[in-house]
């Protein structure tokens, strides 16, 4: 069963959803404050995050960026506001997903489900690390997607990615030297439920481009778009 903590200064909130979440083989744990959540995040194993945005201590945006230094685990962020700058900023930061209070939990759900998925593979399960290489795997110079496991290599060393940079350059590494445009990149990821906006699309890929330094494989088309410019590997 996967654990997700919840980080959240609404004590009411906790128990119902931890109830529901059952339903789905999901164990909600509880953390009233950040302090308590980063300890926790820090002495426990959990699969997941959800972070409210308006929280004491420190917002949710700075919990986030202290996770972020120190985990890729999938982040979901909650807020009251619903503004659509929060949602650039979270995404910014490394949040996975985004969603606005009130909210259904099942929505919720949905969201933890699509980041587990993106993180474990399809059934939402850890992939065993002695799985043989999907033949899907797309091999460059320097940098190796493989799509089953949802890992990177760059150099040969595993890169850490955010479910959101990895959708962006496995839709970039299918199709090799194709220039995408900020809505081709908009309207893919979008069906994977990433929250996407123009502006966050380019903040994304600043964000990968650096994750992937040494090595310059994202170029930019003036006006036009991203495309992946390495040497694809032949098998």
């Amino acid at each position: 069963m996967h654990r997700v903590l919840l980080i959240d200064d609404d004590e009411q909130l906790g128990p119902p959803l931890a109830t529901y979440f059952q339903r789905f083989e999901l164990a909600l744990s509880h953390a009233l404050r950040p302090s308590e959540g980063l300890a926790r995040l820090r002495a426990e194993a959990f699969d997941a995050a959800i972070l409210d945005v308006m929280l004491p201590e420190t917002d949710g945006f700075e919990l986030c960026r202290t996770i972020r230094q120190e985990s890729d685990i999938p982040i979901v962020m909650l807020t009251a506001r619903g503004d659509v700058m929060d949602r650039v900023v979270g995404l910014e930061l490394g949040a996975d997903a985004y969603l606005p209070k009130p909210f259904e939990p099942r929505e919720l759900v949905a969201h933890i489900q699509t980041v587990l998925r993106r993180r474990h593979g399809g059934n939402g399960r850890p992939v065993s690390a002695a799985a043989a290489m999907a033949p899907d795997v797309l091999a460059f110079e320097g940098l190796t997607v493989d799509p089953t496991r949802r890992s990177v290599l760059r150099l040969g060393e595993p890169v850490e990615l955010t479910s959101t940079e990895f959708d962006l350059l496995h839709l970039l590494a299918r199709d090799s030297g194709r220039v995408f445009s900020r809505d081709d990149i908009l309207n893919q990821l979008r069906g994977h439920d990433a929250d996407l906006y123009t502006r966050a699309v380019d903040i994304v890929v600043s964000r990968l481009r650096k994750k992937l330094e040494p090595l310059d494989c994202i170029k930019t088309l003036r006006n036009a778009g991203y495309s992946l410019a390495l040497r694809k590997l032949v098998p």
